[in-house]
């Protein structure tokens, strides 16, 4: 897939200033590198989550009943609601 897309002034100016340090030899590297970046950054939260959900699920703790969790939370809402 070829794309053709035109940057705002800015962001051409970052891109351009990427490529007069060397840190990428055309913007095409500057684009991969920033994606690059962002799948890197999203993989990382994802595996976050799924270490949370993990600890969640290993947690040998009773649960707590949703009516009790629900009621907390009211009631931590409703002082600040007045």
């Amino acid at each position: 897939m070829s794309a053709s897309i035109t940057l705002p002034p800015d962001l051409a100016a970052k891109v351009q200033a990427h490529i007069d340090s060397g840190a990428a030899a055309d913007a095409v590297g500057v684009v991969r590198a920033g994606m690059d970046a962002l799948e890197a950054a999203e993989a990382a939260k994802l595996d976050a989550l799924r270490a949370k959900v993990a600890r969640a699920l290993a947690d040998p703790r009773p649960s707590t009943p949703m009516e009790d969790v629900f009621a907390r939370v009211e009631g931590l809402i409703a002082p600040r609601a007045r």
